[in-house]
């Protein structure tokens, strides 16, 4: 007797396949994450690798050319390009070379064809030099001048002159325009202050009253004082002045052209072919100096951005000081005290579409609220004297707390929800801890919630911090200038002054960028800018990070 035994039918566990155990999705997920990181690192080192290298002094090359031109400059880019002319398409290589002596040729830059280039060398004496105006300058020196003496002649001979005394003309130049900006501005003000004072006693009083005679009799003793002053300061800058006016420097383009630069008006002059990496270290060190604590000239495209630097710092602390106490205590309430129902659900609706709003509404509503009624509002009641006087509105125009006060609406959502989040991750059994021991409600939240919920909190300052510090669109309307005279931050008395208009970062890089007449020059600066602003972001959110790590690690102990 013969039994037919099959073989059972062997089944697949699902256990087996990679999707059950999701590992498909482990893949997908972390190649995503990666993908994602690895653009973030890319963008970061661009913008790190071409805005830190803008200041580097480049090698000075002299390019020949097949028609007997000969151009001084740096090579700043290389391409190649399909050349369409003839029947078959070719591609030709071509170089960017950075030529400066504008008011000599009308061009800073200029493209050459592989083919136009002759032979391109290093010459030793070749030197590059910045000035107050009329942008960069490249040539050969050839003579250093006092008046009509020559005090040295030759490229070595004037360069070992110039290095000599250029320093000391370079300090008498920077204290004559101190004195112009800053102690001549100091007498203005005094002199606007007391006519203010005049006209506010003939306002508050009538010009009968003993307030305005004194208010006057005030006003001609800070004439006087101030023409006394004025005088003082006349001599000053004259003497400084006077002891520059006689040095010049000549020099000779690389086509043979001559030029007299006058010494004072040169920032620096460097000859990167003769410079060792110490040597060029200390060129770089300079200039970046310079870009952090100067002020900006050239139409922002030379020079520093130090108020565009203390704008955008003082405006985004002022901004995070304004909407932390807001939106913490919106989120509380919503949170911790309103009920649930149809009322708070709409709220909650209308909190996360505000985050979608385009910025730039938020700065029409700044300009016709905040601007045109609470300053329009402010000015009627304590600037009376200015509208009369300059017609000319104080906090009614746009300036340093009205344009906080709008990115701090702007960016009150993020903190709303990032504090929900937080009050909400504190666990119950703690609040009802706290009730068990015969807290009441506000002693819960403040002994027991908040501080848990801190972390949290500070997280959403971040993220607003993050995104106020880059908005451009309002600040356009509502207080950012091309170019600010008086800081926000008195210099003699430490400060701030809500109502003045100030520079900011982010808008440098579009007016830089966008409105530059001369783009290729401004391109570097561009990536130069975005690099400190995304550096000072860093900082500041570091610290906020710094923050958040040692209140974590002050609580995390207590959660249960």
């Amino acid at each position: 007797m013969s039994f037919n035994k099959q073989s059972p039918r062997r089944l697949r566990s699902a256990h087996s396949s990679l999707a059950a155990h999701g590992e498909a999705w482990v893949w997908l997920t972390g190649g995503s994450l990666a993908i994602a990181i690895g653009m973030i690192t890319g963008l970061l080192l661009f913008i790190t690798v071409r805005g830190a290298s803008t200041f580097w002094p480049a090698a000075m090359e002299l390019v020949e050319l097949t028609d007997g031109r000969r151009v001084l400059g740096e090579i700043t880019a290389r391409e190649e390009v399909i050349d369409q002319s003839d029947d078959v398409p070719k591609p030709i290589s071509r170089k960017l070379v950075r030529t400066a002596n504008f008011e000599i040729d009308g061009k800073h830059y200029e493209w050459f064809d592989q083919g136009e280039i002759l032979q391109i060398s290093l010459p030793e004496w070749a030197t590059a030099v910045e000035r107050l105006e009329g942008g960069r300058f490249h040539g050969f020196p050839l003579r250093l001048l006092e008046g009509d003496r020559i005090v040295a002649e030759g490229s070595a001979q004037t360069w070992q002159a110039f290095v000599a005394v250029h320093a000391a003309a370079r300090r008498r130049c920077c204290e004559a325009l101190r004195i112009d900006r800053h102690d001549r501005g100091v007498l203005q003000r005094e002199l606007r202050a007391a006519r203010l004072a005049v006209v506010q006693a003939d306002l508050d009083s009538g010009r009968e009253s003993s307030t305005f005679a004194a208010a006057v009799a005030s006003e001609q003793s800070v004439i006087k004082r101030t023409a006394s002053q004025s005088v003082v300061l006349d001599q000053k800058t004259a003497a400084l002045r006077n002891a520059n006016v006689a040095w010049r420097v000549e020099f000779a383009t690389a086509a043979g052209e001559k030029k007299m630069l006058a010494l004072d008006s040169i920032v620096r002059a460097w000859q990167p072919n003769r410079l060792s990496v110490l040597g060029k270290l200390g060129v770089y060190g300079a200039r970046w100096r310079e870009f952090l604590v100067d002020d900006p000239r050239e139409a922002n495209s030379a020079g520093g951005v130090f108020p565009a630097i203390l704008g955008t710092v003082a405006m985004t602390l002022i901004m995070s000081l304004l909407v932390a106490p807001f939106g913490v205590l919106a989120a509380l309430y919503l949170r911790e005290y309103a009920t649930r129902g149809p009322l708070t659900t709409a709220v909650r609706i209308a909190i996360n579409n505000l985050a979608g709003v385009p910025s730039i509404v938020y700065g029409a509503f700044g300009l016709g609220f905040f601007c045109y009624v609470l300053g329009a509002g402010i000015d009627d009641i304590f600037f009376q004297a200015s509208l009369v006087a300059d017609n000319q509105p104080t906090f009614g125009t746009g300036g340093l707390l009205w344009a906080s006060l709008t990115l701090a609406l702007l960016t009150l959502p993020v903190v709303i929800v990032a504090t929900e989040e937080a009050l909400s991750a504190v666990p119950n059994s703690m609040r009802e801890g706290s009730y068990a021991c015969g807290a009441g409600k506000w002693q819960t939240i403040r002994r027991i919630v908040l501080p848990r919920a801190l972390p949290g909190i500070m997280t959403g300052l971040i993220l607003a911090m993050a995104r106020g510090a880059g908005e451009v669109a309002p600040l356009m309307l509502v207080g950012v200038k091309k170019l600010a005279v008086d800081l926000p931050i008195d210099s003699r008395f430490p400060f701030v002054h809500p109502e003045r208009e100030f520079m900011h970062l982010a808008y440098l890089i579009y007016d830089v960028g966008f409105q530059s007449p001369n783009s290729q020059a401004a391109r570097p600066m561009v990536f130069t800018i975005t690099f400190l602003l995304i550096a000072i972001i860093v900082l500041l959110n570091g610290t906020a990070v710094w923050i958040r790590s040692r209140l974590q690690r002050r609580f995390i102990a207590q959660h249960f």
